[in-house]
C-alpha cells in the first residue's frame, strides 16, 4: 500500500489561505447605507440577489477556505520548533472562525427577510420588539469571533516567523493583516465614521492572499516524503 503523499496534501490546504484572503477583498469593496440613520435604503440594499450572493459565495466560503488552511497550517508547524504556539494558535482561529459563521449566516439570511418586514411597512413593529437573551448572545458571539481570529492570526504568523520551515515574512505579513484590518479599520471607522468597509480590510486581505500563496508554494514546491524515501532506497549501499 503506497505511502499517502501527506506533505502535498497539506501544501494544497494551505492554499486555502490564499483563496480566504482573495475572497475577503472581493467581499469588502461593495459599501452600504448605514442601518442606523438610512434603514429604508439598508433594507432594500440587503433584499438583493447580488447581497445574498456575495455573502454566500465570497464572505462565507471565504471563511470556511480560512478553516481549511488553518487546520493544514497548524499540522504542518507541528514538525517545526514552535509547534505547541501552531497547535494552539490554529485552534483558536478555527474557533473564531466557527463563530463568525453563525453570525455571518444570521446577517446572510435574516438580514433579507428583515429588510422585506421593513419594506412592508412594520418598521414600527421591529422597534418596539424587546431586546431577548438571543440579541445578547449574537453580540458576545460577534465580539468573541473577532477577538479570537484577532489573536489567532496573530499567533499564527508569529509561528510561521518562527518555524524555521516557511518564509518567515510571509508570516510577518500574516501576522500584520488582521493589525490592519481590525486595529487600523477600527480607528479609520471612529474617526472618519465611514459608513462602508474601511479600506485597511482589502489591504489587509491582500497580505493575506500574499503570504497564504506564498506558504503553500513553499510547501508544494518540496519534495515529499514518499520522494524522499524513494530517492535513499535507489542510493547504493557502501560496503
Amino acid at each position: 500500500m503506497p505511502t499517502p503523499n501527506t506533505t502535498r496534501w497539506i501544501g494544497i490546504g494551505l492554499l486555502g489561505l490564499s483563496l480566504y484572503g482573495a475572497l475577503t477583498f472581493f467581499s469588502s469593496f461593495e459599501g452600504q447605507p448605514d442601518p442606523d440613520t438610512h434603514y429604508e435604503a439598508f433594507s432594500r440594499f440587503v433584499t438583493t440577489d447580488s447581497y445574498a450572493l456575495k455573502h454566500l459565495l465570497l464572505t462565507l466560503l471565504g471563511a470556511i477556505f480560512g478553516i481549511f488552511g488553518t487546520i493544514a497550517l497548524g499540522a504542518y508547524l507541528t514538525r517545526s520548533r514552535p509547534g505547541r504556539m501552531g497547535l494552539w494558535a490554529m485552534v483558536i482561529t478555527v474557533l473564531g472562525y466557527a463563530l463568525f459563521l453563525t453570525w455571518g449566516g444570521v446577517s446572510t439570511f435574516a438580514a433579507p427577510f428583515e429588510g422585506r418586514i421593513v419594506l412592508a411597512g412594520m418598521e414600527e413593529e421591529i422597534d418596539k420588539l424587546p431586546i431577548i437573551l438571543a440579541n445578547t448572545l449574537q453580540g458576545a458571539t460577534v465580539v468573541a469571533s473577532i477577538l479570537l481570529g484577532f489573536v489567532g492570526n496573530m499567533l499564527l504568523g508569529v509561528a510561521v516567523w518562527r518555524s524555521g520551515v516557511l518564509p518567515k515574512w510571509a508570516g510577518a505579513l500574516w501576522a500584520f493583516a488582521p493589525v490592519l484590518m481590525c486595529i487600523f479599520g477600527l480607528v479609520y471607522a471612529m474617526t472618519i465614521g465611514a459608513q462602508a468597509t474601511p479600506p485597511t480590510v482589502p489591504a489587509g486581505a491582500v497580505l493575506l492572499a500574499i503570504s497564504g500563496a506564498w506558504t503553500a508554494y513553499s510547501v508544494l514546491r518540496r519534495p515529499s516524503s514518499t520522494e524522499t524515501v524513494a530517492k535513499i532506497q535507489a542510493q547504493p549501499i557502501v560496503q
